[in-house]
């Protein structure tokens, strides 16, 4: 049995039914209850809370285990979730963190994701760890502006990185977890080209078929948008990437391509998949 924790998310659900249509046996993870493919256990649970992933452990095999932003929150404890998996029966653990790892080692939230993967690195199991960049689905942060007035408001609009389809963070991820040979990798997970804010909006416009306006927005007024969703200190090193991308930051990187045997989706792609959450 595998278990899929953010199951409900954006790479969550993908992940989970690919998983489920290769015959594996599924319990999907989130917060809060919600609906998930046939034949797939969804269990509703806090990873930040006592217990943790215990509870949904037993009978495990293998764990994709998603790093997300309450799990940077003070007194959450990420590194405690693979000792629980390791107490128990799993023994492989598929690890989603952060480009920002290798591209920014010293920010906090990147110093605690190095952490966590230190500690599967020792944990004794089978591990894989993805590192994706930025995520398209980041573009639903515009939904609501798009939907009542036309606008895409965004910070550093001629700023460009490389971000990646959460489909396709999810088809490696089920890649990994059914294949052994990519034991001991660690994959950096990108787009197929730099893209801009102002270059997304476009893309929404066009699959709109009508007009969206660009609005740069200031740091300032982008991190207080940002931090009602996550923790302050993410928003700051995520403001700091999208502003200022190191050259790392905006290679594209081989490893969809090298996993999947094609290349990495376009945002184009995304947005025309997404579409019904801008109109």
């Amino acid at each position: 049995m595998i278990v899929v924790t953010g199951a409900t998310g954006n790479v969550g659900r993908p992940l989970t039914r690919a998983l489920a249509g290769a015959g594996r046996e599924v319990t999907a993870v989130s917060r809060h209850a919600a609906p998930v493919p046939d034949g797939v256990r969804h269990v509703a649970a806090d990873l930040t809370g006592p217990g943790g992933l215990r509870p949904v452990l037993a009978g495990a095999k293998a764990l994709f285990l998603l790093l997300s932003g309450d799990m940077h929150a003070a007194g959450a404890a990420p590194a405690d979730l693979i000792a629980q998996a390791a107490d128990s029966e799993v023994r492989q653990v598929v690890l989603l963190t952060s480009l920002g790892v290798a591209t920014r080692p010293y920010g906090p939230t990147r110093i605690a994701m190095r952490a966590v993967e230190d500690v599967l690195r020792g944990s004794g199991m089978e591990w894989t760890i993805l590192r994706p960049g930025g995520f398209a689905s980041n573009a639903l942060w515009w939904a609501e502006s798009v939907r009542a007035r036309r606008v895409v408001a965004a910070p550093f609009g001629d700023v460009g990185v490389p971000i990646i389809d959460p489909a396709d963070i999810a088809e490696v991820a089920a890649a990994c977890l059914l294949d052994r040979q990519h034991t001991g990798g660690v994959y950096e997970l990108t787009g197929p080209e730099t893209i801009t804010p102002r270059r997304q909006a476009e893309a929404i416009a066009a699959t709109l078929g009508a007009p969206v306006r660009f609005h740069d927005l200031t740091r300032a007024e982008a991190k207080a948008a940002m931090a009602r969703s996550m923790p302050a200190e993410l928003a700051e090193d995520t403001l700091d990437i999208l502003g200022s991308p190191t050259p790392a930051e905006v290679r594209v990187s081989p490893d969809v391509q090298r996993i999947l045997g094609r290349p990495p989706r376009p945002f184009a792609d995304w947005a025309a998949r997404n579409v019904a959450a801008f109109r």
